[in-house]
Formats: C-alpha cells, sequence, structure tokens
C-alpha cells in the first residue's frame, strides 16, 4: 500500500481565490478611462487608471518596486497626452522596465502626424486607432494575454 499523501485538497484546507489579471489604464479623457474601466471589469480584470503618463510611469514603478503579484497583465494608454505623452511612456518603459514593453497596448486617434506614424511603425506594440470597437480591444488583449 503507497503512504504518498493525496495531494488534494479535504474540506477544511482553504484554497485560495485565482487572482485576476491588472490592467493599467492611461489616458486624459475620464469617458475613456470609464469605458476601458467596465470593458475590463466585464473580462474579469482588476482595474486602475492614471489621467496621465507621469501619474502612469509613478504606478509602475510603485508595481514593480513592490513587487506586486501579479504585476499589470497589461498597460493600456493613450499616444497624445498632455505631460508625458504615450511616446515618452513607452521610451521610459522600453529603458527601465523593458519587461512590460510586450503588455503595452496604445490607442489613438493620431496616426497622422509625423511623430505617430514614425512611432506606429518603428514600434513593437500594439496600437488600436480610435474610435475602435471592443471586439478589436478583446482581440488584441486575448492575443497579448495568449489566451
Amino acid at each position: 500500500m503507497d503512504a504518498t499523501p493525496d495531494p488534494r485538497p479535504t474540506g477544511d484546507v482553504p484554497i485560495p481565490p485565482a487572482t485576476p489579471p491588472r490592467v493599467l489604464v492611461v489616458d486624459d479623457e475620464s469617458t475613456i478611462r470609464f469605458a476601458l474601466r467596465r470593458f475590463f471589469t466585464r473580462l474579469g480584470f482588476e482595474v486602475e487608471e492614471a489621467g496621465d503618463g507621469d501619474r502612469a510611469l509613478e504606478m509602475i514603478i510603485e508595481d514593480r518596486s513592490q513587487r506586486v503579484i501579479p504585476p499589470y497583465s497589461l498597460v493600456v494608454s493613450d499616444l497624445r497626452m498632455p505631460g508625458l505623452s504615450g511616446i515618452e511612456l513607452h521610451d521610459r518603459i522600453e529603458k527601465d522596465y523593458p519587461e512590460v514593453l510586450s503588455r503595452l497596448v496604445f490607442s489613438t486617434g493620431d496616426l497622422v502626424s509625423e511623430e505617430a506614424a514614425d512611432f506606429a511603425r518603428d514600434t513593437s506594440c500594439e496600437i488600436i486607432e480610435k474610435p475602435f470597437e471592443f471586439s478589436k480591444l478583446r482581440a488584441t488583449v486575448d492575443r497579448i494575454l495568449g489566451r
């Protein structure tokens, strides 16, 4: 007879709840943040928001320094914002937190300006043009997270 203990939990051992994925939504427009919060909440994400690139960078730095588990599964950022723009946020993340870069998605209504067009051509990050269908965002999220 095998004396190996049964690895299945018994009734008196609590099973920890699954931790939801986390997303950081970065946009200077509160209506866009609200819509994205609702979208991601419905997908089961824990949602945090930043109204500009400076605050988003602070939150990413805090997230990494505190070793929050799980770290942000995804960062969705507007490309054009006052202060630290999405492009500048990308550059800081690429330099200081490259592990976040593959989970960075941009949304923008401006791919016609030279700066935005150059960025779109050169970046490996996903870019979704505004206005976008949530089904396209969902497909992008699923692809990035390997779903």
